[in-house]
């Protein structure tokens, strides 16, 4: 299971930008913070409260120097409809639909059991800018991450 200090493991998805489809490597984003959202789903109330504030509090996570990827088991093709429907959101959203998981199992946070069994966990990581987890919090399926924690670690950050 990855924990803070570790070096963030590089991954390579499908993902959804304002729409448009394109692909995510996380070796590509160093030089700014990368809050990394997992979700178990689309379509659920709480992920959708969750991402339409990351997209109202945008400007406030851009002035931390940091970015919100989104990243659920369900498809490109899910996450098209459902960000249509919720957004626009101006932030990357990934799917770790094929294989199945795979990045929410390399970052130990695809569930084995259920309920949602095979869906990932709803969890916050915040990779630094030289790519390492410098915060790493797993809420219950139905608990909205608190976002005043995650702007005190990335203000935190910032000014270290």
């Amino acid at each position: 299971m990855i924990q803070v200090g570790d070096k963030a493991p590089d991954f390579d998805l499908p993902v959804l930008i304002g729409g448009v489809r394109q692909r995510f490597r996380l070796h590509e984003q160093q030089g700014r913070h990368i809050v990394l959202a997992f979700y178990p789903y689309n379509w659920e109330p709480t992920s959708t409260e969750q991402f339409t504030r990351y997209q109202v509090d945008r400007e406030e996570l851009l002035a931390c120097d940091a970015e919100v990827v989104g990243i659920s088991v369900d498809s490109i093709m899910n996450t098209t409809a459902w960000e249509r429907e919720i957004g626009p959101l101006d932030f990357p959203l990934c799917s770790d639909f094929w294989p199945h998981g795979e990045v929410c199992s390399r970052y130990g946070l695809l569930r084995l059991d259920e309920p949602v069994k095979g869906a990932s966990e709803r969890a916050i990581l915040i990779v630094d800018k030289t790519g390492t987890i410098a915060f790493r919090k797993v809420y219950g399926l139905n608990d909205l991450p608190d976002i005043d924690e995650l702007f005190d670690w990335l203000r935190t950050l910032r000014a270290a």
